[in-house]
């Protein structure tokens, strides 16, 4: 037997000393060898001689496993998934942890104990590493899956209206396919962690309640650790790290406002990689909380119960730091109905006024809420019990760990707009731009993203497409291949409005030219030519030369705005490999589609 090299963890040294031992061993050997590999991997398994092979009754118990499956575009639900693991380890399991996009489809058809954890990408689409899987379900190769038991766990954000359609999805077409529910999905939004943790426990009593007595081998009791009194700072437990810089990168004159961030990580420990985000929690606009406070005639100090745990805070201080208010959500209407069961506001959330809903609820917040239809009799407890927590906000990570220790650096582009006759705003790009100063704190904590990462080898070529914003993880990337004096080539598609004024970073991609550490840069500046021009038009006007770095093994990274950017981005990339490699349009997307496939195409896009 020949161990396959595609979509292997395995370095090739690796593979092909696997391809010499698997011949040779006896099946008594590869048995051991299996139980051993369990017990490296987290599971105390009975001691054996030398010699001694395991019984029969043994094997069956080391064959149990679950395999848990991931689809994650920004990482969260990879994170929940190795927290999975983990745990079912700990509980005498034997598990198989995989991204979706490595697991091979038809395999499916041989497990039988199978956990789910996906997101929800833009409009009710998979992440990116989970369309294969995704697609073999939904097609005419899906097998029958009588002996499946399954759960899933799926991410999304209430904000949009697909919520967490790719876990439905997931669900609905396991179940079609005969499999059984071994614990019901839950669907989660921003706030994940208290409804991810117990899916996780009910997952395993389910799975428990059939696990064969002699299965059940004790957790190994060791357990790495952190030093004795060192915090370990999470998404449940941000660093407050000290705003070193704040810096506006457009010149006057400019439409647009981009800041620049530099924090200290200094005493976090925390660490992070190109192409990882930051989270930052931030605070709401306080005249937006007074607006609200003022218009339903409350009083900002009464103190009230934000959460379960019993945690109390004034109310206008809940409003500032610990509630979402600025944006209106089709589950928080219908909370807002219940408590006002005579409000005109049940008529917009009757069947078929979905048009309706999304048009009222686009570009519109609490305030506008609480003045459209009449709340003045609900008293501030029970108004905020139907309101989410603030969520996160990620920020790709501008800056590599390497070439500047305790720091991270952020590029954040300001969000101001008029709407229904208010001025909205961005709520934590418009805090750093109008609140926060150098000496200043911000909560913040690292989200590692596994799907966007420089090639493991330092001489592969590299092409970044990053218009506006999105050139942000590429700064990290040169950066960290300066350090590494990596050999590897370097192309640069850059994109945003006026030469003069929104040319983030100019000269430091002029330095890094100048040393060869960027090989080639294409601009585009729309609003400088008669006729818009945006990256995907210079993608296009170097069509051969990208298509020769593709035949070279170069790896793609494309990140910024999902809908219009990526999407553009996207097609430039098959009309290239179509034209240049003289191949029909579906043998050029089933080119992209193996180069997603095999890590050299990679998106972060929002």
């Amino acid at each position: 037997m020949q161990l396959q090299v595609m979509n292997s963890p395995l370095t090739q040294e690796q593979t092909e000393l696997l391809n010499r031992l698997l011949p040779t061993l006896t099946e008594p050997q590869k048995l051991w060898l299996s139980g051993y590999l369990a017990g490296a991997a987290g599971t105390a398994l009975p001691q054996l001689a030398e010699g001694e092979i395991l019984s029969e009754q043994q094997a069956s118990a080391v064959s149990k496993e679950v395999t848990v499956l991931f689809g994650s575009q920004t990482g969260n639900a990879q994170a929940l998934a190795e927290k999975a693991a983990e745990k079912l380890r700990e509980h005498g399991f034997q598990v198989v942890l995989a991204s979706m996009n490595e697991f091979k489809a038809n395999h499916i058809k041989k497990v039988q104990n199978l956990l789910i954890l996906v997101s929800t990408h833009g409009e009710g689409d998979p992440p990116d590493n989970a369309l294969s899987l995704y697609e073999f379900l939904h097609g005419r190769r899906a097998p029958q899956l009588k002996d499946l038991r399954f759960s899933v766990l799926s991410l999304g954000d209430s904000s949009y209206e697909f919520f967490c359609q790719t876990g439905k999805d997931f669900d609905k077409r396991l179940e079609e396919l005969g499999g059984q529910r071994l614990y019901p999905r839950f669907d989660c939004d921003l706030d994940y962690d208290e409804p991810a943790a117990e899916w996780l426990e009910g997952v395993v009593k389910g799975l428990s309640e059939r696990k064969s007595p002699e299965a059940a081998f004790r957790p190994a009791s060791v357990k790495a650790g952190t030093s004795a009194g060192q915090a370990v700072y999470s998404r449940t437990n941000p660093f407050k790290a000290e705003v070193l810089e704040n810096i506006n990168l457009n010149g006057r004159g400019s439409n647009k406002e981009t800041r620049h961030l530099e924090l200290s990580l200094e005493g976090s420990h925390l660490e992070f990689e190109p192409g990882d985000s930051l989270g930052i929690y931030p605070e709401n606009d306080p005249e937006l909380a007074d607006g609200i406070i003022q218009e339903m005639n409350w009083n900002p100090d009464e103190v009230i119960t934000v959460n379960k745990q019993g945690e109390t805070r004034s109310l206008r201080e809940a409003l500032i730091s610990y509630y979402e208010i600025t944006v209106l959500t089709k589950p928080l209407l219908q909370k807002a109905a219940e408590l006002l069961p005579e409000t005109q506001l049940n008529q917009l959330l009757l069947p078929g006024q979905e048009e309706e809903l999304r048009a009222y609820i686009e570009g519109r917040d609490l305030l506008d809420l609480i003045r459209d239809f009449n709340f003045k009799e609900v008293t501030a407890s029970s108004f905020v019990s139907i309101l989410r927590k603030m969520p996160a906000r990620l920020y790709s990570i501008a800056s590599s760990l390497r070439a500047n220790p305790d720091e991270v650096h952020l590029t954040i582009g300001t969000v101001r707009y008029e709407a229904h006759g208010r001025s909205r705003k961005g709520v934590c790009s418009i805090q750093c731009a109008e609140r926060i100063q150098p000496g200043d704190y911000l909560p913040v904590y690292i989200q590692r993203n596994q799907n966007f990462k420089l090639p493991p080898h330092p001489e592969t070529p590299i092409i970044m497409v990053g218009p506006g914003t999105g050139v942000a993880p590429f700064r990290s990337f040169l950066q960290e291949r300066e350090e590494l004096a990596a050999q590897g080539k370097t192309w640069l598609f850059f994109g945003d409005q006026h030469f003069v004024t929104d040319f983030l970073y100019q000269s430091e991609w002029q330095q890094w030219l100048k040393k060869d550490v960027l090989t080639k840069m294409d601009v585009a500046f729309s609003r400088d030519t008669e006729k818009k021009a945006y990256v995907q038009h210079r993608m296009l006007e170097q069509s051969r030369e990208l298509y020769q770095w593709l035949e070279e093994g170069a790896v793609v990274y494309v990140c910024g705005d999902e809908k219009n950017m990526a999407h553009d981005v996207h097609e430039t990339l098959i009309q290239i490999i179509e034209k240049e490699g003289g191949f029909s349009r579906e043998q050029a997307e089933a080119y992209l589609a193996e180069m997603q496939q095999s890590k050299r195409y990679q998106r972060d896009v929002y």
